[in-house]
């Protein structure tokens, strides 16, 4: 004879009770790159040091299976004319390879800075349930477009405000003042460097921050980078 049904049996539906058992999904973490291709990063090495940071910080993070979140890659860059979508935001473990950038052009920025908003407000590539999205500015000059409306649009949108903004300056050239409008972390301000070297160290330390974001048990949190003396150029993931 068969038992009679529970009272929670009776009240909770098939799904919900399906549901209890199905395996958590992992959130998007999206990191957006907003990388300055324009003619004056083909000097003194600095548009390879760029493309070889950029190859280590997404294949890092495709090593990554968050249980929690799923880590994000989108490259906007800006050289010659106008921004573009260089690579579209996927997830980095899918990514096989990423073109090697070539410096060209003037330095559209606030067309990166439009592109990037509209990238942001994209409710099908990031979904409202993605973790707060990482933008990451580097750039050796100053912008040659109009940048002004574009940047303000940014940090004024809902979801640029919650983004958290890093920037990274190359050289002497680079236009600090403007710069420094793009970051939201008090801890962060601008990073400068003077050696091509410098853009590998800064984006190790990006990588290290987001990981170990996207493994905490708090991935919303606000991202912190730590750029002291004693980040080693050798990423070893298993210590984080």
């Amino acid at each position: 004879m068969k038992s009679a049904p529970s009272d929670s049996a009776k009240t909770t539906p098939a799904a919900t009770r399906l549901k209890a058992f199905a395996a958590p999904q992992a959130r998007p973490l999206p990191v957006i790159v907003l990388a300055d291709v324009s003619g004056s990063m083909s000097e003194n090495g600095k548009i390879d040091a760029l493309n070889v940071a950029l190859k280590e910080m997404i294949l890092s993070f495709g090593k990554e299976s968050g249980l929690r979140a799923e880590i994000q890659v989108g490259l906007i860059t800006f050289g010659g004319r106008e921004a573009h979508e260089h690579l579209p935001l996927v997830a980095a473990k899918v990514i096989g390879g990423v073109e090697a950038f070539k410096a060209n052009g003037g330095t559209p920025m606030g067309s990166a800075f439009a592109l990037a908003r509209k990238l942001l407000e994209d409710k099908e590539q990031i979904p409202s349930r993605a973790y707060r999205p990482v933008l990451i500015l580097v750039s050796d000059g100053a912008p040659t477009d109009a940048w002004e409306a574009p940047l303000a649009d940014l940090k004024a949108s809902e979801r640029g405000q919650k983004a958290t903004r890093f920037a990274m300056a190359i050289g002497a050239d680079a236009d600090l003042d403007m710069l420094a409008q793009f970051p939201n972390d008090r801890e962060a301000p601008v990073f400068k460097t003077h050696e091509a070297r410098d853009i590998g160290r800064f984006f190790r330390a990006v990588t290290m921050s987001v990981v170990s974001r996207s493994t905490s048990a708090a991935p919303d949190q606000p991202v912190t980078l730590d750029m002291e003396d004693g980040l080693t150029d050798d990423l070893d993931l298993d210590t984080l």
